[in-house]
């Protein structure tokens, strides 16, 4: 009996870089494939969402960033353990293709697969390379992009596909919208681990300065940090907001759905999430990230109006309170906004993922 190809996904560090190997791996397995999914410790906690049929193999790795002088010395010497380990393991059992996500987590497989001469690709989520994926452009196979255009390196050329969403997110492709009236309205607030401050220090503030009637018909979703969470629900208890604040929900597909408005950061996986189910969003990219990449994430959106874009310089409560109003509003500005995000959509994404995949591997499906 022949033993099915083996896909080895290497991901890590944010539900960024996990969401889009999910969606591959659900695919993968689909069509038969065996699927290893390669993480450190931190990746590790992203992968309750997998299907059971993944093997997880976690690996050592580290990352330069908020390090001690210490803990940055031992960085070269956690990764090169790491490299040998996934070393030993792809000799036992020789993966047909491996793609990285990005994330330091993905440095041990995509290391040991390009020594090994195995057949590799990346998955850029953002429109600016990340640094692990700086890292191995010009080493791997192939670069796929998902946002386009992607900023590569002289000479590399990248192919576009979009970013893979997960199967509970294409379930909701073009689910209809209800555009915002004089009833009852979801509004969806989310940040992620990293941008979710300035959404609880400016949401609920500016979401309790809106016109009485249009504030009394608002239901909130705002996903906030832990350490945040009392003061962001007496802010919404004190304006007479229903609002259900919570640090994860895992219903996030649905949420977006039933949304009227979506208050979110531009990361790469949730303006897919968006684009995918076509709801209008106002965007507050991070400002904190390195490379700008969350403004060229949501440029595409912005530009065929399906979003709105404010700076965390311009992220101000009377600046959110006329954005929504404006929104919230307009029926008719809401439905165009809605149906032009739905517009900037790759809903083929994972499929197209899948052929490149399927190419690298040299036909090992057929």
């Amino acid at each position: 009996m022949t033993t099915p190809p083996l896909l080895v996904l290497a991901a890590g560090g944010t539900g960024g870089h996990m969401f889009p190997a999910q969606a591959l791996a659900e695919a993968m397995l689909e069509k038969g494939w065996r699927v290893r999914l390669s993480t450190d410790d931190r990746g590790a906690r992203y992968v309750g969402g997998f299907p059971d049929a993944v093997d997880i193999d976690v690996v050592k790795s580290a990352t330069f960033a908020h390090a001690g002088i210490g803990s940055k010395l031992r960085v070269p010497f956690r990764i090169l353990s790491g490299i040998l380990s996934a070393r030993r393991r792809m000799k036992r059992d020789r993966p047909a293709v491996v793609v990285g996500f990005g994330g330091y987590p993905a440095i041990p497989a995509m290391g040991a697969a390009t020594s090994l001469k195995i057949p590799t690709m990346i998955h850029e989520q953002n429109g600016v390379l990340g640094r692990v994926n700086q890292l191995f452009a010009k080493r791997v196979d192939t670069v796929a992009c998902g946002t386009w255009p992607t900023e590569l390196p002289e000479g590399i050329d990248g192919v576009p596909v979009g970013n893979p969403v997960r199967a509970s997110v294409l379930a909701k492709h073009g689910a209809g919208y209800i555009p915002p009236g004089d009833y009852p309205m979801d509004l969806l607030v989310m940040g992620g681990s990293q941008g979710a401050r300035i959404l609880s220090d400016v949401v609920p503030h500016a979401l309790a300065a809106l016109p009485d009637a249009m504030r009394d018909n608002l239901k909130v979703s705002h996903q906030a940090r832990a350490e945040d969470h009392d003061r962001v629900a007496q802010v919404y208890e004190a304006a007479g907001i229903r609002a259900d604040v919570s640090a994860f929900f895992d219903d996030v597909p649905s949420r977006i759905s039933q949304a009227q408005l979506i208050i979110s950061r531009s990361g790469a996986s949730s303006v897919a999430d968006i684009s995918v189910i076509g709801r209008p969003a106002l965007f507050v990219p991070l400002a904190a990230a390195i490379r700008d990449e969350q403004s060229a994430n949501a440029r595409e959106m912005v530009a065929a109006g399906g979003a709105l874009v404010l700076t965390e310089d311009e992220f101000t409560v009377d600046a959110v309170t006329a954005a929504v109003s404006d929104v919230l509003g307009d029926e008719a500005k809401a439905n165009a906004m809605a149906a032009a995000a739905l517009s900037c959509a790759r809903p083929g994404a994972t499929d197209d993922l899948v052929a490149l995949v399927e190419h690298l591997a040299g036909g090992a499906t057929q």
